[in-house]
């Protein structure tokens, strides 16, 4: 078994989109138009399945905004460097919608360095230091 993607319920798919492979660098993978049924889908991600696990965008036609409630916790990525990453990301995040919400720095009570972006729509992303 393993983990092929993750859904999230977005409230502007082009934003969605354009956040995840501007500030992230995923790729845009492929998309579905489901007008009858009143969704679109995107799946991004640094490669796809079955290689790589996706993240599934979705978008319920009407649909704008979604309380995130308090069970979800965040989508993980390895980077080889948390501060940099963060500097890169800084202005672009921003521009769409997305912020910095922790700092790089070591997790509490150990020693890995860890941040903390969110996405346009409140999602939140950690980044992990890896090496390459």
């Amino acid at each position: 078994m393993r983990i092929l993607h993750t859904m999230l319920r977005v409230g502007d798919l082009q934003r969605s989109i354009d956040f995840y492979t501007q500030v992230l660098g995923m790729k845009l993978l492929h998309t579905t138009r489901r007008p009858e049924q009143k969704y679109d889908l995107a799946f991004v991600g640094y490669g796809g399945n079955p290689e790589h696990a996706e993240i599934e965008l979705t978008y319920n036609y009407g649909v704008d905004k979604y309380d995130l409630g308090s069970a979800f916790g965040h989508v993980a990525i390895g980077v080889p460097d948390v501060a940099a990453t963060c500097e890169a990301v800084r202005s672009r995040a921003q521009q769409l919608g997305g912020a910095i919400t922790r700092e790089a720095g070591p997790v509490k009570g150990g020693t890995t360095v860890i941040a903390f972006i969110t996405d346009p729509d409140g999602y939140k992303i950690e980044l992990i230091q890896r090496a390459a």
